[in-house]
Order: C-alpha cells, then structure tokens, then sequence
C-alpha cells in the first residue's frame, strides 16, 4: 500500500502555525508597548526655590578640605522646568564656589517621573604632569512631595594621558536633600 501525503493538509498546518506565530507576534509587540508606556511617565513639577542640605560623602577623587560626614546646610538652589528639561541653578556662596572651581554653577537635564538628573559639566581645567582635567557634578534626584533628594558625583574628564592616572575613574560623592515651598 501506498501512502500518499495529502498536502492540502501539511498546508492548513503550516497555515495554522503561521496564523498562530502572527498572533503571537501581536500580542507580544502590543505587550512590549504596555510595558514601555509604564515605564516612562510625565516629568513631575520640579521647578522651585529649595534650601539644600548637603553632605559629604566618599571622596575618591581626592578634593582638598573634603570632610567626609561634613554637611552643609541652606544652600539656596533655583530649579526652572521646561516639560521634561531643568535646569538647577545653585545660589549664593556656594553658587561662587562652584564657579571658581568647576566653572559654573548651573545644572542641566531632564525630569522623568519623579527622577531628575542634571549635570555641571566642568569647564575650570587643572593640570598634573602632562593630564589636563576638569571635573563634572552630575545630580541624580527623586522628588517625593515638595522635598527632593539624592547625590552629586563628581567624576574627572582627562585628556587620557597617563598622567591622569590617580584622578581616572574616581568619584567623590555628596548626599543631598532638598525642600520648597508647598506647591
């Protein structure tokens, strides 16, 4: 006896198999969408006049007169929002301390939820041997109410010369916590 495959029905399989990859595919794509859409959300309102308590953390990049637990307090920070961009300007002393040794004293980037993170690229270079460098703060906050925290970690940016050793990849580290008005 002779079998004979019948392909009429290897073809409804095998338009079965492709009708079911196809909407498999689809409710996986439209999951995909789900969860992204839940994990991007509108900026939060960050925009205020916060009094800013820091203190001193880690100092792996070696900062003259670091205290480690030293903390400062009411220092005067302006946060202005455009949708999802912020800018941080820190007022006052500290506003001048952070020109004169960094190069500026105004943070910028974005918001996104309750997340905040801003950065004061350097511009105040320094020398060691042939390493040329200058240092970034970059703040990474979460606003909780009208109170907003996290750190600041400053990090070099070298020229990548040799000389730039000690200060490659180091991190020195503030804690900060802030609070506004009632908004």
């Amino acid at each position: 006896m002779k079998v004979v495959p019948d392909w009429r029905a290897a073809s409804e399989i095998d338009r079965n198999r492709v009708t079911v990859t196809i909407v498999g595919m689809t409710r996986f794509a439209l999951l995909a969408l789900v969860v992204v859409a839940a994990c991007s959300s509108s900026p939060a309102n960050v925009a205020g006049d916060y009094s800013v308590a820091l203190t001193n953390r880690a100092n792996g990049c070696n900062f003259q007169n670091w205290t480690v637990d030293a903390t400062t307090q009411g220092v005067s920070v302006t946060i202005t929002q455009q949708d999802a961009d912020a800018t941080a300007t820190v007022n006052g002393v500290a506003g001048g301390y952070l020109d004169v040794v960094l190069g500026g004293h105004a943070f910028a980037g974005t918001v996104d939820g309750d997340d905040v993170d801003l950065t004061l690229f350097g511009t105040r270079s320094g020398t060691m041997g042939n390493c040329t460098y200058t240092f970034n703060a970059i703040m990474h906050g979460t606003l909780a109410g009208d109170a907003l925290s996290g750190t600041i970690d400053y990090a070099a940016k070298t020229n990548g010369n040799p000389d730039c050793a000690p200060i490659e990849g180091c991190a020195t580290v503030q804690e900060f916590a802030g609070v506004r008005p009632p908004t």
